[in-house]
């Protein structure tokens, strides 16, 4: 079993940063691609950026250019860092973790959400 903490939500004005992890603990032999994922109030929960274990990484069009994904593959945690931040970018945000067992099953987790407000 695996677990994944987040951290690093909170209230700030427009324009501000933040800096989001998420460490997986537990039972793990190997975390392949995580990533981050958000949903904002009644709207569908939506990929704002993957990073696979050799580091290529992806963004979601809303967030190029603000919000930069990173990793520490020896702690098993993922970052987001997140610049310029919006109003539109209030949302709860997840991580999740595929996480490769030792008979190559795959398997994915997911974080408890931490709570990101952009607002004057």
């Amino acid at each position: 079993q695996v677990q994944l903490v987040e951290s690093g939500g909170g209230l700030v004005g427009p324009g501000e940063s933040l800096r989001l992890s998420c460490a997986a603990s537990g039972s793990i032999f190997k975390i392949s691609a995580m990533g981050w994922y958000r949903q904002a109030p009644g709207k569908q929960r939506e990929l704002v950026a993957p990073i696979t274990r050799g580091g290529i990484t992806n963004y979601a069009d809303s967030v190029k250019g603000r919000f930069t994904i990173s990793r520490d593959n020896a702690q098993n945690t993922v970052y987001l860092q997140m610049n310029s931040l919006k109003p539109e970018d209030t949302a709860v945000y997840y991580c999740y973790a595929d996480h490769v067992e030792l008979g190559g099953r795959v398997i994915g987790y997911w974080g408890q959400g931490t709570q990101v407000t952009v607002s004057s």
